[in-house]
């Protein structure tokens, strides 16, 4: 998975969707720089309104 920015210093921003593993019609949208993190936060449980529904799994990203 990757970070924000590449060897050369451009900052990338990333779409990505996540699915609950319990409740497989739950699905979560979102955006940020550092796509790693942010998984990692989901996965925490420290995204509130995705709480109720870890444990997730990124199913997709676009990087931008």
């Amino acid at each position: 998975m990757p970070g924000s920015e590449t060897s050369n210093g451009v900052n990338f921003h990333y779409v990505y969707v996540i699915e609950s593993q319990r409740h497989r019609t739950e699905r979560y949208i979102g955006y940020t720089t550092d796509l790693r993190k942010r998984i990692a936060d989901h996965k925490q449980g420290l995204n509130q309104p995705a709480k109720p529904f870890r444990p997730w799994k990124l199913i997709y990203y676009e990087a931008c």
